[in-house]
């Protein structure tokens, strides 16, 4: 989402120039993969960043974080971003453009886990690495690795807490984005195993999908409230949607009679854990995916050495100012020491 979780944009295709943001020259003639063993530090590396909508305050700091971790590096940038909601076609036209420009790697927030796959094998068969941040392909080993959230522990971490602080009758509200987006799937079903059901337990009072916004966040609660009056536990895929769910829990009167948890660690979601407004909810970190994306890179171009396949996690901390015991957590007061996005 960074669904953030977050939510996944995929954009439309409109030409190049619709996606495509250049912040270098093409790289010379050599083949991509030949910088590998060559060190690192060479002024003629290049790299790709291919982002998702950074309307998004997650996508944006992730795509800053990995921006300046290669230039810090001396390494020249090519960037792409998603413009709109839509499908994957303007990434896989960056990719094409990157793999003609003979970048040395790539670093992708997939837009889709499957409709990229074509294109990544391209690049990688051009020697070219690329590492996927924030979500994964499908399969996985698609990408030569993946620096993201443990999504289905982000999600266990809150269902946890959300059953040691649940009422003696909890009555569960899930407001959910597109299950088969990876990190959305990864928290819904981490929730249901930190708390301990299955999704057809009765303590479900019922679920809707969101877009992973403050206003289908409202509109899912204000519908679900008028059908079950009695929940008292609210599940949210990002803390957007956890903030339009307490706004239409406060204009049905029930202000701190329903709890709320939710996944992301912006710094204005761990506000609303300071202000009582989300109960829980679990930090991720999308500066370290990128910064983590970009040693890989560095270790690769320095004598081939190529990260290790699959996910690698990027850590995530549960934020609360009503700890539990057995469950460890950070308060708000941390959090906002280590938020990323806007205060």
């Amino acid at each position: 989402m960074n669904v953030s979780r977050t939510v996944r944009h995929r954009v439309v295709a409109s030409g190049l120039a619709a996606g495509l943001l250049v912040s270098a020259a093409a790289c010379g003639s050599d083949d991509a993969g030949s910088g590998s063993g060559s060190g690192s530090d060479s002024t003629d590396v290049t790299i790709g960043i291919v982002e998702l909508n950074l309307s998004n305050p997650f996508f944006g700091t992730l795509e800053k974080a990995t921006e300046a971790a290669a230039k810090a590096k001396g390494w020249k940038v090519m960037k792409a971003e998603a413009k709109v909601p839509g499908d994957s076609a303007t990434q896989v036209t960056a990719i094409e453009n990157m793999i003609a420009n003979k970048v040395k790697a790539i670093v992708l927030d997939p837009a889709n886990p499957t409709a990229l796959v074509d294109v990544v094998k391209k690049a990688r068969d051009k020697g070219i690495l690329v590492v996927t941040v924030n979500a994964t392909l499908t399969p996985i080993e698609a990408a030569d690795a993946t620096f993201a959230t443990d999504n289905t522990a982000a999600g266990k971490l809150i269902g946890q807490w959300a059953k040691a602080t649940a009422p003696a009758s909890p009555r569960i509200a899930m407001l959910d984005f597109d299950l088969s987006d990876g990190p959305a799937g990864g928290r819904h079903n981490g929730y249901l195993e930190g708390y301990g059901i299955t999704g057809e337990d009765p303590k479900i009072a019922g679920s809707a999908l969101t877009k992973g916004t403050v206003e289908t966040g409202q509109s899912a609660m204000e519908n679900l409230l008028s059908a079950h009056a009695d929940i008292n536990t609210v599940y949210t895929i990002n803390e957007p949607v956890a903030h339009g769910a307490y706004t239409a829990i406060k204009n049905k009167g029930l202000e701190g009679k329903v709890s709320i948890t939710s996944v992301d660690g912006a710094c204005s979601g761990v506000q609303d854990v300071k202000d009582g407004i989300i109960g829980a909810t679990a930090m991720q970190f999308p500066s370290k995916m990128g910064e983590l994306a970009v040693a890989a890179a560095d270790a690769f171009l320095k004598d081939g050495t190529k990260p290790k396949s699959g996910l690698n996690d990027s850590g995530t901390v549960l934020i609360t100012d009503k700890p539990v015991d057995g469950i460890e957590s950070q308060t708000s007061e941390w959090g906002l020491q280590n938020c990323w996005g806007g205060k």
